[in-house]
């Protein structure tokens, strides 16, 4: 897994997401980050100390392709903004379900 910079997430997720177009799908996780990347310690260990503020851990992952990212609190509306913009423009290819009705519903009204 490669931790990138925020634009450079971006920018890659946008690669994805155009090279996914074409013939398979990518996946995007959203969780919160409290910057511990090891386990919880076992009974008997200290615990691991609280952070002061959390973060936003971002991960894109296609077919053979994995992205992540960490985003700060601060940044997090600005992110989220510009992560919008990349998902609606990569969205325009999808198909239009159509509705069925019911035939109950048709005679009522």
């Amino acid at each position: 897994m490669v931790l990138l910079t925020n634009e450079e997430f971006l920018s890659q997720l946008t690669l994805l997401a155009q090279s996914a177009r074409k013939d398979s799908s990518f996946t995007v996780t959203i969780k919160r980050y409290d910057g511990h990347d090891r386990p919880k310690p076992r009974e008997g260990k200290p615990p691991l100390p609280t952070p002061a503020e959390y973060s936003c851990l971002i991960r894109a992952k296609s077919r053979s392709k994995k992205l992540s990212t960490v985003v700060k609190r601060d940044e997090v509306a600005k992110f989220m903004e510009t992560y919008a913009k990349v998902l609606k423009s990569s969205m325009d290819g999808l198909k239009k379900v159509k509705k069925v009705k019911n035939k109950a519903k048709a005679a009522q009204g």
